[in-house]
């Protein structure tokens, strides 16, 4: 008898230590953020726990070392420089070639009340930790920290590293990223859904992952999908994210429904970094005349918008830092007119670095501010 019982007890034991990291409780969208991001979710979250782990632990000290430095360096100035230098802000701002650069996005607009992000980056699907047994929490982790380096020293993602970083894992895609952005800087999120378009740009939900693993570099096969996230903040009531997964060349945007879903919003803000050139080419044709069209505001780095499309009867050009020329790996999108303007157009100091030209002294902004906008 004895021994029967102790053979339960075994049987009991490596019945609780055969799951480690599961529990049947679902975690919130903030709360799941929270972690992600290095913070601690709510007293009560079922995630609360896994924050003991020595691994997660020392993620929330990389992370709080990261976000520091970046906001003494570049985030703090550039909220600064938004509150002085971009006024009369549209309460939709467009951030087209973005990826899940939310941390800009906020930084340079803080007050819109919908915020359009897009690139080829899957979206993935919405992340459930309590699912997950430790190990790949552990690597989530991991990979979100390698997924970030680039953003967080140099100010833009590198695309090869987007290519296997933003597709590991159970938890995968651009989705865990805005979660760290939202709630490093602040926000607290209150509802995420899976989205699609239709070819009139109307949003409807989606049961299916926002991208399938390995789109990314490749051509979309389907109408833009993505997420929206509903978030607030201690100066803010509810405010509006959505990230779309697509293709926004000329045969992308043809029957993705994007551009029509953006012209719902009417006349909006647009800010251009760090975005290949691409538009500096005849395939993004639609994107580009899209931005001229529908913009009031436009803020940019040299591989946005060539300055030749801009009519300078229609806008009025405001040149920051000091432009020297693309990197090698660009060198052929040097624009002559652009040096013109940089040396005529009284360039104001940057105090802080941003774009492929990352160091300060050699960093780059246009403002371009439609002369009609009301």
């Amino acid at each position: 008898m004895l021994k029967l019982e102790a053979l339960l007890l075994v049987a009991g034991l490596l019945t609780v230590t055969a799951a480690p990291g599961r529990c049947a409780e679902t975690a919130t969208a903030d709360d799941t953020a929270q972690f992600l991001a290095g913070l601690a979710p709510a007293p009560d979250s079922p995630l609360t726990a896994l924050t003991t782990d020595p691994l997660w632990q020392r993620h929330a000290r990389h992370f709080d070392s990261l976000f520091a430095r970046k906001d003494s360096i570049s985030l703090a100035k550039i909220r600064e420089f938004s509150r002085r230098q971009l006024p009369n802000k549209r309460d939709t701002m467009l951030y087209m070639f973005s990826g899940p650069d939310f941390l800009y996005a906020t930084s340079f607009f803080p007050n819109a009340s919908t915020y359009v992000l897009s690139g080829l980056e899957p979206t993935g699907d919405i992340p459930q930790l309590t699912t997950l047994r430790r190990p790949a929490i552990d690597s989530a982790l991991q990979n979100l920290e390698g997924s970030l380096n680039s953003l967080l020293s140099i100010s833009f993602f590198k695309t090869n590293d987007m290519k296997s970083q933003l597709n590991v894992g159970p938890v995968y895609g651009t989705l865990p990223v805005l979660y760290v952005f939202l709630a490093r800087t602040g926000k607290t999120i209150h509802h995420v859904s899976l989205v699609t378009l239709d070819e009139e740009g109307n949003v409807a939900a989606s049961d299916q992952s926002g991208s399938a693993k390995g789109a990314i570099g490749g051509t979309p096969q389907y109408r833009a999908k993505g997420v929206k996230i509903v978030f607030s903040d201690t100066n803010h009531s509810n405010q509006t994210l959505y990230y779309f997964s697509t293709d926004l060349s000329d045969n992308g945007v043809r029957k993705s429904g994007f551009l029509e879903f953006c012209n719902k919003f009417g006349a909006s803000d647009s800010l251009i970094k760090s975005a290949s050139y691409l538009l500096h080419g005849d395939r993004f044709a639609k994107v580009r005349g899209f931005l001229l069209d529908h913009s009031t505001m436009i803020l940019q780095d040299d591989s946005g918008i060539p300055v030749a499309y801009f009519n300078f009867t229609k806008w009025r050009l405001q040149p920051f830092g000091r432009y020297v020329g693309p990197i090698s790996l660009f060198g052929r999108r040097y624009q002559a007119q652009l040096t013109q303007l940089f040396h005529t157009g009284n360039s104001i100091a940057l105090d802080f670095g941003i774009g492929y030209r990352w160091r300060r002294d050699e960093s780059n902004l246009l403002l371009a501010v439609k002369k009609d906008a009301n």
